[in-house]
């Protein structure tokens, strides 16, 4: 420990005016001091602050803003009432217009940390943002527990065990905040035993809501640590006479002692097993696990971008990896000779398939497993697409999956990404043999620091 004091440039508790020059991947501020680099949560471009070190390592520092000297013209106040405790967002307090000139940035700061490709050589376009920025989300998981006695839900405080409770979140479709609400005062009405993190003892742990904003069905599902529900039958009595929306009440079970909201068994209560929601002329049917945007709005508009991209003429061959329930494959069905999908969780192809047959889609066939074992399966039987699409996880691409993508080479390569690290890292691997036409950043998730992109790839020609 003494060793690694005598090389930290920075202290903890050391304070010292600062210059934010732009805002980092997870939407703090980003200063420089004696040549390191400080990360100060809250902080925006231009301002000059005084800051606190909270943590000094070798390379970098995190710091609190302690007073403000310089404001920016585009700080707002957050019109969030638990903001600053609970973490979701991170730039409410950030005007919209520069919330996505920011993102745009926070692309290019990837692209320089993890590739070797000249920026100013890349086209990279001005972020796609909402009309309206607010009550976007169709979907909510919010953790249940007591505070004084009384049955809260909400979110965990940033960095802590401490659960902020939030009634209204203003980022939430309002009918995801009521049927929370009303499924939470149930709870209490029944006593029903509400699981503690520390002691590991009680059984509901988690209420997750989803609306179909075009269709307005709901489904309501309780995340438990055991199977046996207490008070279940009147539970599911009265969900059904206080929330006549709510179309569908399933349970998961989640036994382990982990973040990971979902266990992997799930049960059907009561109504439907699905709700259904819809994209322009498309109607998709949503399983309780099923990924799907959780901004419906601006996936019509990402979703465009990846057609304006494939530039279909209705011969091209398309795989659709990490498929889901086959949105974009389905999007894009109509100008395709054929569409193949597959994702590894079964629940998301069977919904695809019905997805694809209520669509009258009889060129879209989809399949449970990983795109890296499926594709060269059907290359060597013949089979080889013309465009590539891709919708990974944060955690970007399975190296395999682009090895595939290497040795497979389709014509053009879509990429459609939620995590700018990530996707810069796998944009250098597949700089051997393709080509970044252009990045078009669009705004899913307004007042936070994430940012979705387009980024469209074609083969260079040797």
């Amino acid at each position: 420990m003494l060793k690694n004091e005598k090389t930290l440039l920075i202290k903890e508790k050391q304070q010292f005016p600062l210059t934010i020059k732009r805002l980092g991947i997870n939407g703090e501020g980003v200063g420089y001091f004696k040549k390191q680099v400080v990360f100060v949560p809250g902080a925006l471009p231009g301002e000059e602050v005084v800051v606190e070190v909270t943590k000094a390592h070798l390379k970098y520092a995190e710091a609190i803003v302690k007073k403000v000297r310089k404001r920016s013209e585009h700080r707002v106040k957050a019109p969030c009432i638990v903001y600053e405790q609970c973490g979701g967002c991170q730039l409410q307090h950030l005007e919209y217009s520069q919330q996505l000139k920011e993102k745009r940035d926070i692309l290019i700061q990837a692209i320089e940390r993890h590739t070797r490709f000249a920026i100013e050589e890349l086209d990279i376009r001005p972020t796609i943002g909402m009309d309206n920025p607010w009550h976007y989300r169709n979907k909510s998981q919010f953790q249940v527990g007591f505070d004084h006695g009384k049955v809260i839900a909400g979110m965990y405080s940033i960095d802590s065990h401490r659960l902020i409770n939030i009634p209204e979140c203003i980022v939430q479709q309002p009918v995801t905040n009521k049927v929370t609400n009303v499924v939470k005062q149930i709870l209490a009405d029944f006593k029903v035993p509400i699981y503690n993190e520390k002691t590991r003892k009680g059984i509901v742990r988690t209420i997750v809501t989803r609306v179909g904003i075009q269709t307005g069905q709901v489904q309501v599902m309780l995340v438990t640590a055991k199977k046996e529900l207490p008070r279940k039958e009147a539970i599911i009595s009265e969900i059904q006479k206080r929330l006549p929306d709510v179309v569908s009440v399933m349970q998961n079970v989640n036994p382990k002692r982990t973040s990971i909201v979902l266990g992997d068994e799930t049960v059907h209560l009561s109504g439907k097993e699905i709700v259904e929601e819809r994209l322009e002329e498309f109607t998709y049917e949503l399983s309780a696990r099923a990924f799907f945007q959780l901004n419906p709005e601006q996936t019509v508009k990402l979703y465009n971008e990846v057609k304006k991209a494939a530039e279909l003429t209705g011969k091209e061959k398309i795989v659709d990896a990490y498929c889901g329930v086959g949105t974009i494959g389905l999007w894009l069905a109509d100008g395709a000779a054929e569409i193949r999908g597959m994702d590894i969780i079964p629940e998301g192809i069977e919904d695809a398939k019905k997805n694809a047959k209520k669509h009258g889609f009889e060129n879209a066939t989809y399949f449970t497993g990983k795109a890296e074992e499926l594709m060269p399966k059907w290359v060597k039987e013949g089979w080889r697409p013309d465009v590539v699409v891709v919708d990974p996880p944060r955690t970007g691409c399975d190296p395999k999956f682009l090895e595939t993508i290497l040795k497979v080479k389709p014509k053009k390569f879509i990429y459609v990404s939620c995590n700018p690290s990530t996707l810069a890292k796998d944009l250098q691997l597949l700089s051997k043999k393709y080509k970044v036409e252009y990045l078009q950043p669009v705004d899913m998730f307004p007042q936070t620091a994430h940012v979705e992109c387009v980024v469209l790839m074609s083969r260079v020609e040797k």
